[in-house]
């Protein structure tokens, strides 16, 4: 009845946490692209896709009662009232009936309450109403604690947004209304219709805008795209993007390969488009096939397997040890009903049953500490993995930066000052509709554009070609008073000199020749190393007459300049990372930025360089040597996506856990790949949704906060894994000696189960714990191994007193008969209980308890309190109803040495197991 409880009631408290929620998407999706079902859209909703896909474009908008500006407010509202919001029930909460069911029907309070069954059958009235409160006060402890940490749990990832960018037609009325009263004034950067809401305040009819990094908010017909490229591999298995257009170009009987048609939870990879929302939350195909999944989690983390192998651990001891005392009790006492009942009640005693709550509580107080250190936990059981890091890659723009880019300087080809160069990098940045990254703001808001602002008066957008990762250059294409058109293209300097033929200086065109190469390079190499980040930027003329453009007319350009943008170093940087050293991380940068920057920016933030690997020798590095290259060097620059993921999975095959940090497309591979994914909430949906911890604060400083936070949670986990472990394990011992020896059982069940029972009540208050700052300073890693060598060597210690009570109990007391066990009983009762409640203040800490460590107060007086009723219980009005009597007041002095003997002699042998085998 009881072998599986610990796995089972573990995976069953994971499942009552999970809640509803975007950030299960791509979990939920990566379960569904391995069933042959992921790839059937189910009929009734292939059918309204295809339709939507064959339609034109206005018999779309008429169908969903939409317009091509966008709907109103009032008609979200309405929409938002009957549909319901954009959000998919995979797996919904609990209900609280089923929820404290749940709390109820573990193997502990099932075996209670088969005891109180027998109690009322044999008329003890008084017995089954004590054990009835006990089952009951045990169930309303773990429902309570449960339905708290699942509200916390909710709370902080509601704290995390994910938006959609959306047209509204009343707004488009407003601020062009706006526009023509201010005409004179600030010209926004993006068009005025353009809002961000909530993705679960979508409805059908919306139509939203789509760029790079972007997550798929709904099922979506395409309205307008420009080389979009959609990631949706989640969903169907191919790796590689899928190019999407406006029209259907394909028929085709699989809703999934219809080329106008963009699905919820999949991603923009490049590119920009616009669309109309078909289908949103369970309507949509991943809503409709989501029922069909069992389980939307990645693969277990390492504590929860460590669980398990824990869980097994004393499942084999269980399986060993039972038998015995059943066999053993029931032929020397001849009462073999007692002998089964008393052989369950020490089951019991071997499985720590509020493990499950325990973790959970533990788990939510530290992610609600961490919140406000400004970290949200999305996933609570990644706090372990949080604190086993011991190597961290995070980018260098706003982590090691300021994420506050200015234009330093716009220059020509040979380095001076250029006006012209300017103008056609804000061209380039005021119109394109992609992803505007953090050089595109710092262009359109320089100070020297302000006063010349009606210069896009005088030019009309033509057409565009997004960026994209492999290019690293986009181009816009402009009409100047449809004289003649403009493609001016920006981008990094060796990628945009590759479409290169010419270049501009003072206003003449030359062919761009070996010694003009050398001396552009030149002139990037030394702005390089003042610390600035170079964008090179060209252009050429086109004819009026050509109206699309694509990445193959990027192509005998000439470059006419480059502007620098200067990002510098925070002040908190460098104490971050100091602070992040001297607790056991290792920080390396990964980068897709200049080699010459990157090193520049290190150097002022006291990062140490071990060496700087580049992009294209990462690519011809096989596993071996890029095994060997990741340790010896600590900056890593000129990195496209599938670099910083290899280097990523090199670093955990050699044994790191480690943790990414991103929060750009070129992410998301990455933090998916980590340990311990890292995000912030101003970051793309896609690598937000990858993350596993979200910094509210794009800071190393509380990344740092956070890491030590999570080490302390999970210090406090282990505590109670050890503690119940290593007493239990005593216990049983003493249990099977005493039962070889004594002419009646040692304890009866009720009280073993009692004393059980009071001593996990007191470990309630272990997650309000404090831990030793020593214990914190180093990355703190699972081993189930040292759980087993922990329980081994201290176990034994209390079989030792266990066995001096019961002497004391029979030579000095004379409970040496039948009719003298209760006695016994109650002398042995008192002093395990003591001695089990003592043992968490004794091996919570290596220091010496109560004088170099003290624990919080709640676990103190939690402890205290449990000590109190334990030795008032055989002398209180209660005794009768556990079948104990009161002890004589000579008992206690020996009950005092006792528990000082069993405190001094635990101190000593845990100062030589912290020698041998050190603390954790």
């Amino acid at each position: 009845m009881k072998l599986g409880m610990l796995r089972t009631l573990y995976a069953a408290f994971l499942r009552t946490r999970r809640a509803t929620h975007h950030f299960r998407r791509l979990a939920l999706f990566e379960s569904l692209h391995d069933q042959k079902s992921a790839r059937v859209v189910p009929e009734a909703l292939s059918r309204e896709l295809h339709r939507a896909a064959r339609d034109d474009i206005p018999a779309v908008l008429v169908h969903l009662r939409a317009h091509e500006d966008g709907l109103t407010s009032l008609d979200v509202e309405e929409r938002l009232d009957r549909l319901g919001p954009n959000e998919v029930e995979h797996e919904k909460p609990l209900p609280a009936w089923l929820h404290f069911w749940h709390a109820y029907s573990n193997p502990f309070n099932l075996l209670l309450t088969v005891l109180a069954v027998i109690s009322w059958l044999t008329d003890d009235v008084q017995a089954t109403t004590v054990i009835g409160t006990m089952v009951l006060l045990s169930t309303v402890i773990r429902f309570v604690q449960e339905r708290r940490s699942n509200r916390a749990a909710d709370a902080l990832k509601a704290m995390v947004s994910t938006t959609a960018t959306v047209v509204r037609r009343d707004l488009v009325r407003l601020r062009a209304a706006e526009d023509a009263r201010h005409f004179n004034m600030q010209v926004h950067s993006r068009p005025p219709a353009q809002i961000e809401v909530p993705l679960r305040e979508l409805v059908p009819g919306e139509i939203v805008v789509l760029s790079a990094g972007d997550m798929i908010p709904a099922d979506c017909r395409i309205l307008a795209a420009k080389d979009l490229f959609v990631s949706q591999a989640a969903m169907t298995g191919e790796s590689l993007p899928v190019e999407k257009f406006a029209e259907l170009r394909a028929p085709t009987a699989n809703a999934l390969e219809l080329g106008n048609i963009v699905f919820m939870g999949t991603n923009v990879v490049s590119g920009a488009a616009s669309a109309v929302v078909l289908e949103t939350g369970n309507r949509t195909y991943f809503g409709t096939l989501a029922s069909r999944a069992t389980s939307a989690d990645r693969s277990g983390t390492a504590f929860q397997a460590g669980v398990n192998q824990v869980s097994w651990l004393l499942i084999r001891f269980a399986l060993v040890m039972v038998p015995i005392v059943l066999l053993v009790n029931g032929f020397t006492k001849g009462d073999w009903m007692e002998a089964f009942l008393f052989a369950l009640s020490v089951a019991v005693g071997l499985t720590p049953e509020m493990l499950p709550m325990i973790v959970t509580s533990t788990l939510a107080k530290g992610a609600v500490l961490m919140s406000r250190r400004q970290v949200i936990v999305k996933r609570l059981d990644a706090i372990q993995n949080f604190g086993a890091m011991d190597v961290l890659c995070t980018d260098k723009t706003g982590t090691l930066t300021r994420d506050k880019i200015v234009l330093e300087r716009h220059t020509d080809v040979l380095g001076q000052v250029s006006q012209e160069v300017l103008k056609h990098a804000y061209l380039n940045s005021y119109f394109q509709t992609g992803l505007k990254n953090l050089l595109d703001r710092a262009v359109l808001e320089h100070a020297e554009l302000q006063k010349e602002l009606k210069l896009v008066l005088d030019y009309r957008k033509v057409d565009e070609i997004p960026f994209d990762f492999e290019r690293r250059r986009m181009s816009v294409v402009v009409s100047e008073r449809g004289d003649h058109n403009e493609l001016i293209c920006k981008g990094a300097v060796e990628e945009v000199l590759a479409a290169c033929t010419w270049v501009q200086i003072d206003g003449m065109v030359r062919p761009l020749d070996g010694a003009l190469l050398a001396r552009v390079r030149q002139v990037t190499h030394d702005l390089n190393q003042e610390g600035l980040r170079v964008v090179a930027v060209a252009m050429k003329e086109t004819p009026a007459s050509m109206t699309t453009y694509s990445v193959a007319d990027e192509r005998d350009l000439t470059l006419v300049g480059y502007i620098a943008f200067l990002d510098p170093p925070k002040e908190s940087t460098a104490p971050a990372l100091r602070a992040l050293a001297a607790h056991g991380v290792d920080v390396k940068v990964l980068t897709g930025d200049n080699e010459l920057v990157t090193a520049k920016v290190c150097r002022e933030v006291g990062l140490e360089l071990d060496g700087v690997l580049l992009g294209p020798d990462v690519e011809t590095m096989d596993a071996a040597a890029l095994a060997q290259a990741v340790e010896a060097h600590n900056v890593f620059a000129r990195l496209s996506p599938l670099h910083k993921e290899r280097i990523v999975q090199a670093l955990r095959a050699n044994g790191h856990v480690v943790g990414f940090m991103g929060d750009g497309i070129n992410d998301a591979a990455a933090l998916r790949a980590a340990d311990i994914g890292i995000s912030v909430d101003s970051a793309v949906d896609i690598a937000k949704e990858a993350a596993d911890i979200i910094l509210l604060e794009k800071s190393l400083m509380v990344l740092e906060a956070g890491v030590i936070e999570g080490r302390r949670t999970f210090c406090n986990m282990l505590k109670y894994i050890r503690m119940t472990a290593s007493s239990n394990f005593g216990n049983v011992f003493s249990v099977l000696v005493a039962s070889a020896f004594l002419p009646f059982l040692p304890m009866l069940p009720l009280q073993l189960l009692v004393q059980n029972l009071l001593y996990d009540i007191s470990q309630i208050a272990i997650p309000f714990d404090k831990v030793d700052e020593e214990l914190v300073n180093r990355p703190l890693t699972w081993n189930p191994g040292d759980i087993g060598r922990f329980m081994l060597f201290f176990g034994p210690l209390s079989s030792l007193f266990d066995l001096a009570t019961f002497a004391l109990m029979w030579f000095v007391f004379h409970a040496s008969t039948p009719a003298q066990q209760s006695l016994f009983q109650s002398g042995w009762f008192v002093v395990g209980l003591v001695t089990q409640t003592l043992i968490v203040h004794m091996i919570r800490t290596p220091k010496l308890p109560f004088i170099q460590s003290r624990a919080a107060w709640p676990l103190t007086l939690m402890t205290g309190l449990i000590i109190a009723i334990g030795i008032y219980l055989p002398m209180g009005p209660l005794a009768a109803n556990f079948k104990l009597v009161p002890l004589p007041l000579a008992y206690f002095p020996w009950l005092v040495a006792i528990v000082l003997g069993y405190a001094l002699l635990t101190t000593a042998m845990k100062r030589f197991y912290l020698r041998r085998f050190g603390w954790m």
